[in-house]
């Protein structure tokens, strides 16, 4: 009798391994390397594939979720159509939102283009909801452009030091930009209708408050991920970093195949493979050295 209750207790709990082995199993989602197609997404308020399960809580192997912060003009949905299905893919909790409406922007479905300042504010809240959400203590954190740059303000100023890990950046604006020249032109256009695209230019009041100081704030790690051809954030190298846990990266010196410009880094499978190896240095990837084009990514 009691070897038959062994071997029912034998049988019964190898039925619950396997079956929370197929629990935690996934099916892996499909990672569109077009930007083309992603920035042709016409649902700015859908979450991404793979994005915003609320339920999800981080493995050992991936134990902080990853928050997508998109660009200005640019909304959730159209940014991340690469990496947030990337990220699930390989095992990550991912959320991501849209910020910074302004006069009534996100009904037609504009973000980033409110004050910088209030948008952090607007990250500082969605970080604390998915902290609750998933019982962490900290997350990490990817942006593309503006919202590679914005997260430092809330770094910086709000206290976000203590709850993000990593800050990853695409083609980020931390120093501003001339827009290749035409800045002074476009200036009291843009600062009209995008609160955000006149704070970021090259010397602007708001950049030269966020980078006084030191660019980096103490105990979060920093990569930036640029491109030679970047025609948004220029020179190119003022999307860098200096300081202390800062890891600069140009997607060029990787690959001379890779043509990408600003607008096709969240598109881009190097682009893309350096943002796993940001959160994961301890298992790198290695991707194909193979041909990216500029706003298509690939």
């Amino acid at each position: 009798m009691r070897h038959r209750l062994l071997a029912v207790f034998a049988t019964t709990l190898t039925g619950l391994c396997l079956a929370a082995a197929d629990a935690a199993a996934i099916t892996p989602l499909p990672v569109l390397y077009d930007g083309l197609v992603g920035y042709a997404h016409v649902s700015p308020t859908a979450s991404p594939p793979g994005a915003n399960n609320w339920s999800c809580k981080p493995s050992a192997a991936n134990p902080r979720p990853v928050i997508l912060v998109h660009g200005t003009f640019a909304d959730m949905s159209n940014s991340w159509q690469a990496l947030s299905p990337l990220l699930y893919d390989n095992g990550y909790c991912v959320f991501a939102f849209n910020y910074g409406s302004d006069s009534g922007s996100g009904a037609l479905g504009i973000y980033a283009v409110g004050e910088i300042a209030n948008s952090a504010r607007e990250l500082s809240g969605f970080v604390n909801r998915v902290l609750a959400a998933t019982g962490t203590s900290q997350v990490d954190l990817v942006g593309h452009s503006q919202g590679g740059m914005m997260p430092r303000y809330y770094l910086k100023f709000l206290h976000g030091d203590a709850a993000v890990h990593t800050l990853v950046g695409l083609a980020p604006s931390n120093h501003g930009t001339t827009l290749a020249g035409f800045f002074p032109g476009a200036k009291m256009f843009l600062g009209a209708l995008c609160n955000a695209c006149a704070e970021q230019e090259v010397d602007s009041v708001f950049l030269t408050a966020l980078n006084a100081a030191g660019d980096t704030v103490p105990g979060v790690n920093y990569t930036v991920i640029g491109t030679r051809y970047d025609q948004v954030v220029t020179p190119y190298t003022s999307a860098f970093l200096s300081g202390p846990n800062v890891q600069n990266i140009l997607v060029q010196e990787q690959c001379i195949l890779d043509r990408g410009e600003h607008l096709s880094m969240p598109y881009d499978h190097i682009a893309d493979a350096d943002v796993l190896n940001a959160l994961d240095p301890a298992h790198p990837v290695h991707p194909a050295c193979t041909p990216v084009l500029p706003i298509a990514g690939g």
